[in-house]
């Protein structure tokens, strides 16, 4: 079969565009990419579009050969990826949504991030004038006797973020769940463009929340990518230290979340003293507790601050002298335990079908982390495992957590004995020349993918793709033939983010 390098072959390459091609191709070759997709051959990493063009960036497992194709539409349609590769489909209803472009042939041609809400419909393309309405949205139907319906959301009770679940269920077994999302839908994409670099790393970072330093990080990648820039190393390892502290805060979160929502509340106040020590440090050290804004295009804001590395150091001793323990609770409460094992299993060839990313894909069989497969700096000169377990279900989930919270905290140690002196900015340049860069970076949850370009140091275009894009509809999956309580249970060990779905 032609390799990802022989289909690079097959279309116009795009020049300036780094690391990776970006190749102009026919509708036979997107079509040909797609059915690779849907064999299995290749994963889809993102499906993006633009007013009179999509792009669709894919990899070759087995070599993690990356590219972008993309596909001219003077008729504003293209042919349907997710006619053959379901986890195309809602990145297609996206592009529809907002530029206009029509996949021809696709299964489900319903709107995903439009409610109708906006005033206008296809604000990024041929833009056309349309008053709000509340329409009603046409969920799937399911069909059997004594099935009834629940709907969840869009608000719930406590702090989280709306979408609504609709659930079809047989007593308490769920036969069906389905989402609707796209209610914090902030039109990032449309605020991208035409932006400045250090305005659009600031959207960036503010594109999830609790994954500030992921998506700065991509972003500023992705800018140094267009640019041939090259950070200083001091740059490069503060960086990964900001990676794997949020990595470590947000871990540590989820594994007394996830044991919250299964009512046991003492694990849940544990993790959140521990969760709480990890951001006063990373405040202490870099000036914020979420270390928003530190990352930038050509390296990092701030140095870290007098004493931050001691502070940060003693946070570690005391969660290695304290996070045992709790992992010995957690594996010896059978309340837990009969909570947790066999509830919500991802299969592994489905993990591997949609690409999963992060602990998601990890629980289930797949072992792409994007530190070790694609190797950037530093991570290529650190020493780590990448835990992988084959059950699928919350327990897993859970473990690929604890084992994460170990590799981060070697990571940390590592990073701070081997950190550089010398500068930790460089001048970006501003050429007038068009130039594009993409980059794919570790966040806790999985892979961040941000692609742009550039035009007289300006933003012409930005796509950014979160793992939960990917992952959200796995949880419908994972869900049916469980019953409707342990929906949280799930839910929370997926923990997808709704903002960064939502643009």
């Amino acid at each position: 079969m032609p390799s990802l390098i022989d289909l690079t072959l097959e279309g116009r390459k795009v020049g300036q565009h780094g690391p990776w091609p970006r190749v102009v191709v026919d509708a036979s070759v997107w079509t040909f990419a797609a059915s690779e997709l849907a064999h299995g051959r290749w994963s889809l990493l993102g499906l993006w579009g633009e007013p009179a063009a999509v792009h669709m960036a894919i990899m070759d497992g087995p070599s993690a050969e990356i590219a972008v194709v993309s596909l001219d539409c003077p008729d504003r349609t293209f042919p349907s990826v997710g006619k053959h590769h379901p986890p195309a489909l809602r990145l297609e209803r996206t592009v529809n949504d907002l530029f206009g472009l029509f996949a021809q042939g696709s299964p489900d041609a319903r709107p995903w991030l439009d409610h109708n809400r906006w005033g206008v419909r296809f604000p990024l393309g041929d833009r056309i004038d349309a008053l709000p309405q509340a329409t009603p949205y046409r969920f799937l139907a399911a069909e059997g006797d004594g099935l009834h319906q629940i709907a969840v959301g869009p608000v719930h009770a406590g702090i989280i973020e709306p979408g609504h679940f609709r659930f079809t269920a047989s007593g308490e077994t769920v036969v069906r769940l389905e989402q609707r999302l796209g209610y914090v839908h902030k039109g990032i994409d449309g605020l991208m463009t035409g932006a400045s670099l250090a305005r659009g790393v600031q959207l960036a970072g503010r594109t999830s929340g609790d994954s500030t330093v992921a998506y700065a990080y991509a972003f500023s990648r992705a800018a140094e990518a267009a640019l041939d820039l090259v950070v200083p190393d001091r740059a490069v390892f503060l960086r990964a230290l900001l990676a794997e502290l949020e990595r470590l805060a947000n871990h540590l979160g989820d594994f007394g979340a996830i044991c919250n929502d299964a009512s046991f509340t003492l694990m849940h106040a544990h993790c959140g003293v521990l969760r709480e020590s990890v951001l006063r440090a990373a405040g202490a050290a870099f000036g914020h507790r979420l270390m928003r804004d530190i990352i930038v295009p050509g390296g990092v804001s701030r140095d870290i601050g007098s004493g931050g590395a001691e502070t940060i150091q003693a946070t570690l001793e005391n969660i290695r002298l304290r996070f045992p323990a709790l992992v010995e609770l957690y594996d010896n409460t059978a309340s837990l335990q009969d909570r947790t094992v066999d509830t919500g299993t991802l299969k592994p060839p489905l993990a591997q079908q949609y690409a999963a990313g992060g602990y998601v894909g990890r629980a289930s069989g797949r072992s792409f982390d994007a530190r070790r497969t694609l190797a950037y700096p530093p991570y290529d000169a650190l020493r780590f495992d990448v835990p992988v377990l084959s059950e699928g279900d919350v327990n897993a989930r859970v473990w690929i957590r604890i084992r994460e919270v170990e590799q981060s905290m070697s990571l940390i140690d590592q990073i701070l004995s081997r950190l550089p002196e010398g500068p930790i900015c460089k001048d970006v340049p501003l050429g007038g020349e068009v130039r594009e860069g993409m980059a794919i970076v570790e966040g806790f949850r999985g892979d961040v993918l941000v692609w742009l370009r550039l035009r007289n140091g300006l933003i012409e275009r930005c796509h950014m793709r979160d793992p939960s894009w990917f992952q959200w509809p796995l949880l419908e999956a994972v869900i049916e033939n469980n019953i409707v309580a342990d929906f949280p249970l799930c839910n929370k060990s997926f923990n997808c983010s709704y903002s960064g779905h939502d643009l």
